[in-house]
C-alpha cells in the first residue's frame, strides 16, 4: 500500500488492510518507516485487558515495526475511548515505537486524539469522508486488491457453502481409502496429487471443474499429508490469485467431512495476500468441520505469532521439492 499521508488516507485505507468496513472495533496498524506492515483487529473492548493491549504491541515488535498507526471504531454506548487508548499507547511507546496517529471514530465522525488544533480536530470530530472515492481506493482497485466487504457477515457470506451436491458426494464414497500398510500406498497418493494438478489446470483455463469423479478423488486424497502439501506447494506468486479462487470455490463446493482441508490451505493464501480476517474465518470453518484438525490449529497459533506473510512462500520452496521427490520419485 502507497505511504499515508492524512488521516482521510488511513480511514480509506482500514477496510483494505482488514479487508472489510469495521465496527465496533480496535484496530492497530504497523510501520516501517513509511511503509504500512500488518493490521490487527479485535473487538472493542468494553473492560480494560492489558494482556491484550499488550499481544498487540509484542505483534508489532515481531513485525519489526518502528511506529504504530491506532484506529478505534467506538460502539454507540462507548463514550470515552481512552480508558483504552492510553494503556494501549503506553504499552506500544514502552517498546521504543512512536504512534503516529490515533483516530477514534463514533457515530459516523472521526477525531485525532493527539490532534491538539480545534481548527483541525474539533471535540464534536468531523464527518467521515467516503471511502470508495479516495485516492487509496482508487489505487488499490488500480492494483488489483478487491474492494472490502461491507461487514463482516458479508465476508463470512463469500464462503459459506453452496447447496449440496449429490452427485459430488455420492462420487466421494466410491473413492477408495489409502491403506497405508500395503506397499503400494504411495500410488494412491501420487494419484491424488495428479488428480489435483489436473483440476487446478481445469479451473486455470475454465474458471470451474465439472468433473465430479476427478473432484470427489481430490477431496479424499487432501486427507493425506503429502498430497495436501503438495497441494500447498503449488501456489506461487504468478498464480496466487487463480489458486485463491480455485480453493474458496473449493471451500464452498466440499460437502461436510472434506472441508477441513480444503479451508485450511484456502486460508494460508489468505494469509500470504494479507487478507488476515478471511483468513481466519476460513480457519473457523476448518475447526467446525474438523475441531481436531492438526494444521487448522498450527495456522491458528501462526496467525497469533504475527509470522509475515511472505515467509509462507519461503516455506513452500524449502517443502514442496521434498515432497515431490517423496511422491513422484519411487
Amino acid at each position: 500500500m502507497t505511504t499515508l499521508t492524512s488521516p482521510h488516507d488511513l480511514l480509506a485505507a482500514v477496510p483494505f488492510l482488514i479487508g472489510y468496513h469495521p465496527i465496533n472495533s480496535l484496530v492497530v496498524i504497523a510501520l516501517r518507516g513509511d511503509s504500512i506492515g500488518m493490521a490487527m483487529r479485535i473487538d472493542f473492548p468494553e473492560d480494560i485487558d492489558p494482556g491484550a493491549l499488550d499481544e498487540m504491541a509484542d505483534h508489532l515488535v515481531s513485525e519489526g515495526a518502528d511506529g504504530a498507526l491506532i484506529v478505534a471504531y467506538l460502539p454507540e454506548d462507548i463514550l470515552d475511548s481512552q480508558y483504552v487508548l492510553d494503556p494501549l499507547s503506553e504499552a506500544i511507546e514502552l517498546r521504543n515505537m512512536k504512534i503516529r496517529e490515533c483516530l477514534e471514530i463514533r457515530n459516523g465522525r472521526w477525531r485525532s486524539t493527539i490532534c491538539s488544533d480545534l481548527a483541525c480536530c474539533p471535540k464534536n470530530g468531523n464527518l467521515l469522508p467516503e471511502v470508495s472515492n479516495s485516492r487509496i481506493a482508487a489505487e488499490q482497485v488500480a492494483n488489483g486488491i478487491p474492494a472490502p466487504f461491507e461487514n463482516l457477515n458479508s465476508m463470512c457470506e463469500s464462503i459459506a457453502p453452496f447447496e449440496a451436491d449429490l452427485e459430488l458426494i455420492e462420487a466421494i464414497k466410491s473413492v477408495p481409502k489409502i491403506d497405508y500398510e500395503d506397499e503400494g500406498f504411495y500410488l494412491l497418493q501420487r494419484e491424488g496429487a495428479l488428480a489435483f494438478a489436473d483440476v487446478v489446470e481445469v479451473f486455470v483455463r475454465d474458471g470451474i471443474c465439472r468433473d465430479k469423479e476427478l473432484l470427489a478423488l481430490v477431496l479424499v486424497r487432501l486427507r493425506d499429508l503429502q498430497v495436501r502439501d503438495y497441494a500447498m506447494g503449488i501456489t506461487d506468486e504468478d498464480n496466487i490469485e487463480a489458486m485463491w479462487s480455485m480453493w474458496r470455490w473449493l471451500l464452498r463446493l466440499a460437502p461436510a467431512g472434506e472441508i477441513a482441508p480444503v479451508a485450511s490451505l484456502f486460508s494460508s493464501v489468505c494469509y500470504e495476500r494479507g487478507e488476515g480476517a478471511l483468513a481466519a474465518r476460513a480457519l473457523d470453518r476448518a475447526l467446525a468441520d474438523d475441531s481436531s484438525y492438526p494444521l487448522a490449529k498450527l495456522l491458528r497459533r501462526v496467525y497469533a505469532a504475527g509470522w509475515p506473510p511472505e515467509s509462507f512462500a519461503t516455506m513452500r520452496k524449502e517443502l514442496h521439492p521434498k515432497v515431490c521427490a517423496a511422491l513422484f520419485a519411487r
